[in-house]
């Protein structure tokens, strides 16, 4: 097995031990990093490079941002939160981030799908459709 490849799976085995309940928390990867810390890896900065890559795009999946023009009352960020983790089978947290820009609705962003039910979001796909 070349070293890229040793790499790679070594950091995704570092963010498998990473997971409390399938879920990535910072207990465990501080954990995970205190006995990275003791074991004398060769490549030891390439492996922690691939392991924040991966770290990065797990917590990107685990979490719900969604954007709105104003704010959302926290029942309506749980009933998010509620809905994303049945859709994905898997814990889904929820985070607001405030969007004028979208005059009106919601746009969720879970790692790389994106779901749009803004004003803004159908006002292009309508001046999309008509080019």
């Amino acid at each position: 097995m070349k070293r890229d490849q040793k790499i790679t799976k070594l950091a995704k085995k570092l963010v498998e031990l990473s997971k409390d309940n399938g879920v990535v928390t910072e207990s465990k990867v501080g954990e995970v990093l205190a006995g990275f810390r003791q074991v004398q890896h060769r490549h030891h900065l390439a492996v922690l490079k691939t392991f924040l890559n991966y770290l990065r795009r797990e917590v990107a999946l685990q979490t719900a941002v969604v954007s709105t023009p104003a704010g959302l009352s926290d029942d309506t960020l749980r009933a998010i939160e509620a809905q994303f983790s049945k859709l994905y089978n898997r814990p889904v947290s929820a985070i607001t981030q405030q969007d004028t820009s979208l005059i009106a609705g919601v746009r969720v962003r879970v790692g790389d799908d994106v779901y749009d039910a803004s004003v803004a979001g159908r006002l292009q796909r309508l001046a999309e459709s008509v080019n």
